[in-house]
């Protein structure tokens, strides 16, 4: 774990991960789709009978054993972070938007599916450039390509989001959701999340990010 400047970085992986969670409130208010995790997230929601937030943390609790068992060196503070806060926040948000934004039209559902996009796309470059640990979804992808020597990991994440994805919609499924509302976990949103977010999340890296995290440097300088 890099130490220089460590205040700034936990600052801002505590920053990141809130602008996601709340990203991921939006995306729920949206219901055209959210990012392949949160998809299965979701239809483990709609099946198990505890809030989100609570659901959020032993999920990622399993998956963070499996990190500690086979390659802890992806875990750092910025894990914990996401793993403590992510879920609450984000059900925090949702219940929130659901008092102000009570059912939206369909024009008012895109508009929140963009701004969900870029505010997940300006969170991870904050998170990602603090560099202190990766969600524990995230782990899996690194460790499986990076420790397992099994694939590139653009193709081994791409395999874990389907499986994500599909999984989430057996579960919706299996909770009684209807068929007609598959497209609300996994819909346009999860595509622009899975495919589409790189090129954002590099913009907020270069412009953005990366210079927040050097400014002390040029300040020294």
């Amino acid at each position: 774990m890099k130490i220089e400047n460590l205040g700034k970085r936990i600052a801002m992986s505590l920053f990141g991960v809130i602008i996601c969670a709340i990203s991921v409130g939006i995306f729920k208010i949206a219901a055209l789709g959210v990012d392949p995790f949160q998809s299965f997230m979701a239809g483990l929601d709609s099946l198990v009978p505890i809030k989100f937030g609570t659901l959020y943390v032993i999920t990622n609790a399993v998956l963070l054993l499996f990190a500690l068992i086979f390659d802890r060196h992806y875990i750092g503070i910025a894990t914990f972070i996401n793993l403590f806060l992510l879920g609450y926040i984000t059900q925090f948000t949702y219940d929130y938007l659901l008092t102000v934004i009570v059912d939206p039209s369909m024009p008012v559902r895109v508009i929140c599916l963009v701004t969900g996009v870029v505010i997940i796309c300006f969170g991870s470059a904050f998170y990602m450039t603090a560099d202190l640990g990766v969600s524990t979804y995230d782990a899996i992808a690194l460790i499986i390509c990076n420790t397992w020597k099994k694939g590139r990991f653009q193709y081994v994440r791409i395999i874990s989001d389907l499986i994500c994805v599909i999984l989430g919609v057996a579960l919706f499924l299996a909770a009684g959701g209807a068929v007609s509302s598959i497209p609300t976990i996994a819909g346009a949103g999860t595509i622009i999340t899975a495919f589409f977010m790189g090129p954002l999340i590099e913009f907020f890296n270069v412009h953005i990010a990366r210079p927040v995290l050097n400014s002390s440097k040029i300040r020294k300088e």
